[in-house]
C-alpha cells in the first residue's frame, strides 16, 4: 500500500472506533462503503470487491469491540445476562453465514442487500416508537434465536450487529445506553464467527490473491484496527453523556448516508458505468 491509502486507512480506523465506543457499533458498517472505493487501487479485482471490504471491516470489529466493551464495562453499562442468552446464537449464525453461504453470493448482490438493508435501519431508528411500559425482553430461547438471525444476517454485510440488536433490546425496554454498551459485546462474538468463516471460504475463491487471508486483506485490517482501538474508548466515555434521541438520530444519518452509497455501487455493478 501507498502512504496515501494508509493515511486514508488510519483515518478511517480512528473516526471508526470513536463511532464504535459512540454507538455500540463494530464500525463495520461504515468502513465497508469505504474498503470499497479504496480496495481496487490495491489491485483486488472487481469480482471480489465487496466480498473483501465485508470480510476486512468484519475482522476490524475482532478490535474495535474489545476496546470498546473494555470502557462500557468499566461504567457497569453492560447487559451481560442478555450477552450469555445471545452469544452462542451468534456463533452459529455467523459461522453458517460467513463459512458457507457468504461466497454463493455476488458482489453486486452483496451490495444491494447491504445498502438495502442499512437504509431500512436508518428510517427505523428515525420513526421507532417506544414500546409499552410493560414490555420486556423475550424468553432465552426466543433471544437466543433472534441471536442467531442477528448472527447470520450479519456475515452479509460485515457489521457488528448493532443496527439489529440496539432495536431489539430497545424494544425490550432496555434502556438506550445500556442496549448500545450490550451491543458492543455482542459484536465480537459476531466478529469472531463470520472472521473464522471468511478465512476458510475465502482460500477457496480468493486464495491466490496477494496479501489476503481467505476474504480479509489483512494490511488493511492492521492500519484501521491500530487506530480505532485508541479512539473507542473516548467514543465511549462521550456516550453515556449525550441524550438518547441524539444517539438515535447520529446512527441512523450514518446508516442511510452510506446505505445510499452502497446502493449506487450496486447499480454500477449490475449496469455498468
Amino acid at each position: 500500500m501507498d502512504l496515501t491509502l494508509v493515511l486514508m486507512l488510519a483515518g478511517l480506523g480512528a473516526f471508526i472506533g470513536f463511532a464504535a465506543g459512540l454507538l455500540g457499533i463494530g464500525g463495520g458498517m461504515i468502513l465497508v462503503p469505504f474498503l470499497t472505493m479504496l480496495l481496487p487501487g490495491v489491485g483486488i479485482p472487481r469480482e471480489l470487491l465487496v466480498h473483501a471490504a465485508i470480510a476486512t471491516a468484519m475482522s476490524t470489529i475482532l478490535f474495535t469491540s474489545v476496546s470498546s466493551v473494555r470502557a462500557h464495562h468499566a461504567r457497569g453499562a453492560i447487559r451481560w445476562d442478555i450477552v450469555a442468552v445471545m452469544g452462542p446464537g451468534l456463533v452459529v449464525g455467523g459461522l453458517l453465514s460467513g463459512g458457507f453461504v457468504f461466497s454463493l453470493i455476488n458482489d453486486a448482490w452483496l451490495s444491494l442487500f447491504f445498502g438495502l438493508f442499512v437504509i431500512y435501519s436508518a428510517f427505523k431508528m428515525l420513526k421507532g416508537k417506544a414500546p409499552p411500559a410493560g414490555r420486556t425482553m423475550p424468553g432465552s430461547v426466543v433471544t437466543a434465536g433472534v441471536g442467531a438471525g442477528i448472527g447470520f444476517i450479519s456475515g452479509f454485510l460485515g457489521a457488528g450487529g448493532a443496527f439489529m440488536s440496539v432495536p431489539f433490546m430497545a424494544r425490550g425496554n432496555v434502556p438506550m445506553h445500556n442496549a448500545v454498551a450490550t451491543s458492543a459485546a455482542l459484536g465480537f462474538f459476531i466478529a469472531v464467527a463470520n472472521s473464522v468463516g471468511y478465512i476458510y471460504s475465502g482460500f477457496q475463491e480468493a486464495g491466490d490473491q496477494p496479501n489476503m487471508l481467505g476474504y480479509i486483506y489483512w494490511p488493511a485490517l492492521l492500519v484501521v484496527a491500530s487506530l480505532s482501538v485508541l479512539t473507542a474508548p473516548l467514543g465511549a466515555r462521550c456516550a453515556h453523556g449525550l441524550p438518547v434521541k441524539s444517539l438515535k438520530r447520529v446512527f441512523a444519518v450514518l446508516l442511510f448516508s452510506l446505505g445510499t452509497y452502497m446502493l449506487y455501487d450496486a447499480f454500477v455493478a449490475f449496469f455498468g458505468g
